[in-house]
């Protein structure tokens, strides 16, 4: 069994998040607090007890996400289970959850990854006026679809092909006209759904620019290890372990396609046939079903996860 690991990204937030693994593993609680530490902001409470409307902001979603995934692993480690290292090939993220896989894999510290991810989440969302933005999903498109799709949309707009997740699922991003429009091509297209998506900015889209500047400049200032294992990157879907390129496309994601079909077709390229996915929620799991069958995967969330996952 080769092994990858993957991190999930925003929208995985739920009030309670990471609660129990706190309370089952001081490891756990550890990571918790040294993330509160670092933002100077109780984050654990916000995550543990709510409120909803103050987890879901951007700036306080992302590196509670992050913290989740990076608790789960310590928790892993505490009770005996391989490093990173020593167990995957890969590691991989979903948007934010890319600086999860490197905080993972030691490129970046922890501390540092949660001041990057407040920074990115403050900056994404003020980069567009709320309401200017939208993103929408085209279910049962392809990714030649979507492109077609976002560049009939876009006129005198912004309307990019910002995400291609699985075979089916696509989505696209940009100005709130725009992607309105979009959404009676793809009809047209032969969509068997396009829905607006629940999101308070348009992410990874032209008009998240202001924000790629911000992360630019706030990459060049943290310290930057070799990651531990290659990272697949999402804006190129290949591994990458040279600092000065992994900076590059950290800003390039910002306004970049998070290109997730490919990434995972990437690993198994590799040689890869086990995708784990580590952090809250499965939605990463359930879309390696729809990329490739041939390709097992799990989700180590919660402290019930953690002993099946030793166990096995």
């Amino acid at each position: 069994m080769t092994t990858a690991f993957i991190f999930p990204g925003q929208g995985s937030q739920s009030v309670g998040m990471g609660k129990e693994l706190a309370a089952a593993f001081p490891a756990a609680r550890a990571v918790f607090d040294e993330v509160d530490d670092a933002l100077d902001q109780k984050l654990s409470a916000l995550m543990f007890e709510g409120p909803e409307d103050e987890l879901i902001l951007t700036e306080n979603a992302q590196p509670a996400i992050m913290a989740v995934s990076l608790a789960v692993l310590g928790a892993l480690e505490s009770q005996g289970a391989p490093s990173l290292a020593a167990t995957a090939s890969h590691a991989a993220g979903h948007s934010l959850g890319e600086y999860s896989a490197h905080a993972a894999a030691g490129t970046f510290s922890l501390a540092d990854t949660a001041r990057l991810l407040k920074t990115r989440g403050r900056a994404m969302q003020e980069a567009v006026p709320v309401g200017a933005g939208a993103m929408a999903a085209l279910l049962g498109l392809g990714p030649d679809d979507a492109s077609a799709v976002a560049a009939a949309a876009a006129g005198d707009q912004v309307c990019d092909f910002a995400n291609d997740n699985a075979d089916g699922q696509v989505v696209v991003s940009g100005s709130t006209a725009a992607v309105e429009r979009a959404l009676d091509i793809a009809k047209e297209k032969g969509a068997k759904r396009a829905v607006l998506l629940p999101v308070s900015a348009p992410f990874h889209c032209a008009l998240m620019a202001p924000a790629a500047d911000v992360m630019g400049d706030a990459l060049a200032k943290v310290t930057m290890n070799t990651p531990s294992v290659p990272i697949i990157a999402n804006v190129s879907a290949a591994p990458v372990t040279d600092v000065v390129e992994i900076r590059k496309l950290l800003v390039e994601q910002v306004t970049g396609r998070v290109r997730w079909r490919e990434c995972v077709l990437a690993m198994k390229a590799t040689g890869v046939d086990t995708l784990v996915e580590i952090g809250h929620g499965k939605v990463l799991s359930g879309m390696t079903r729809r990329i490739d069958r041939e390709l097992s995967s799990l989700s180590i969330g919660g402290a019930e996860d953690i002993e099946a996952y030793l166990a096995s």
